[in-house]
């Protein structure tokens, strides 16, 4: 585990879901509070565990039927999380060796591992932008260095929108980002739920909000669908990331998602 000294800007005394995300998918870029927090929450609820990898898993399914099916070759990927196998441009250039994938994260010690995101193949293009979902319009015109925005574009938001703990403001970001994408770009996303594990996954959001760097909220798998409103929503919907085109039947976990494309 990553107990060495941390990169300027990264408090250690704090637990960060990025650093716990890494620690439940088996990675080392997490400290001592980050596993603490990441055990106590295990103890509470262990499918929590399967729901990071089914996460990852549905990550990687999205991208390769964007890129490989949908022929989408941009994608903005944001609340990227610290680097781990198969990250966006790596499933999408596997399809496409074209494709352009620009990260975008507001954690410093992703910002530290961004040079693990920068690689590429030769025809295509990856780039890194350190800026928070709630600046939209930041985030478009960093982004627009990268990618043409004139054609369509992938926006993938996994696990993120339930850090923005206002409806509101959840659902006006998201309108936001998408207003500036071309006709034909996809969303793409998921969000936890209290679907499965009821009263245990609120608990697990009390213990979290308690301790973590910011607090989040679940929402229901109708609350989830309106992040795609004025979009249409692809089969099989919004369900479970299980559920979604799985290679493999899985039980349902508390996470929901799906895919929309603009008209």
């Amino acid at each position: 585990m990553s107990d060495e000294v941390p990169a300027p800007g990264v408090d250690t005394t704090v637990p960060q879901v990025a650093r716990i995300w890494n620690y439940w998918l088996g990675g080392k870029d997490n400290f001592p509070v980050d596993r603490q927090v990441g055990d106590q929450i295990l103890r509470m609820l262990p499918d929590v565990a399967r729901l990071a990898r089914a996460s990852r898993i549905y990550l990687n399914r999205v991208v390769w039927f964007l890129t490989a099916e949908a022929g989408v070759r941009q994608f903005i990927d944001i609340g990227t999380g610290l680097p781990t196998a198969d990250n966006t441009h790596e499933v999408a250039q596997r399809a496409a060796p074209e494709s352009r994938i620009v990260y975008v994260d507001n954690d410093p010690l992703v910002l530290a591992h961004a040079k693990s995101l920068l690689t590429s193949t030769p025809e295509g293009s990856t780039a890194y932008v350190h800026a928070d979902l709630r600046e939209p319009e930041r985030i478009i015109e960093a982004a627009a260095e990268t990618l043409d925005l004139g054609e369509p574009v992938a926006l993938t938001l996994m696990g993120i929108l339930e850090f923005i703990t206002d409806d509101d403001e959840a659902y006006a970001i998201v309108r936001r980002l998408m207003d500036a994408l071309a006709p034909g770009s996809y969303l793409a996303l998921y969000d936890g739920t209290n679907v499965v594990h009821g009263a245990a996954s609120d608990k697990i959001v009390e213990v979290w909000n308690a301790s973590g760097d910011s607090p989040l909220v679940l929402r229901t798998p109708e609350g989830i669908a309106r992040f795609f409103d004025g979009l249409e929503i692809l089969p099989p919907g919004i369900v479970p990331v299980t559920r979604w085109r799985p290679e493999h039947p899985a039980d349902d976990v508390d996470a929901y998602g799906g895919v929309g494309r603009k008209l």
